[in-house]
């Protein structure tokens, strides 16, 4: 009975260490997000460029916003640990139930995954693209054969 205690006591403590990487995470997300977005205001301020300064700037423009969708997606990842945190299901893997290892937790997080269900899902996903490349490329190749045909 004690070592279940002491275990719990354990398992609190690492929640408590968790929670709080979790919301300092937040925090620099947060802080970097609103100095891009106030970066962006300055810049749209510089009048006079010329076309390559603004081909650039719309170039940078682009990948910010690709960033900010990473960020974005990452802010809403830490906010659904937190929440699962808070509902008691934090640390359990998400497909198979188990529970997933402190490391792992540690090293990543926000993860829904044990490592074995993540390789599975990564496995998963390798084999649907080359699936996708190999049909699109008998796709490509069969209508060239309908184009010659038609010539």
């Amino acid at each position: 009975m004690t070592k279940k205690t002491s275990m719990s006591a354990g398992r609190k403590k690492f929640l408590a260490k968790v929670r709080t990487n979790l919301m300092e995470m937040r925090a620099r997300l947060l802080s970097e997000i609103d100095a891009d977005m106030r970066a962006e205001r300055e810049g749209n301020k510089d009048e006079g460029m010329d076309t390559y300064d603004l081909a650039s700037e719309e170039r940078d423009r682009e990948i910010n916003f690709i960033l900010s969708d990473r960020e974005r997606n990452k802010l809403q990842q830490i906010d659904e640990a937190l929440e699962r945190i808070d509902g008691g299901s934090y640390g359990i893997c998400e497909s198979c139930g188990l529970e997933i290892a402190e490391p792992r937790l540690e090293a990543l997080p926000f993860t829904q995954l044990c490592h074995d269900c993540q390789q599975e899902q990564e496995r998963e996903a390798r084999t649907e693209r080359r699936y996708e490349e190999e049909r699109n490329v008998y796709r490509k190749l069969g209508s060239t054969d309908v184009d010659d045909d038609n010539v």
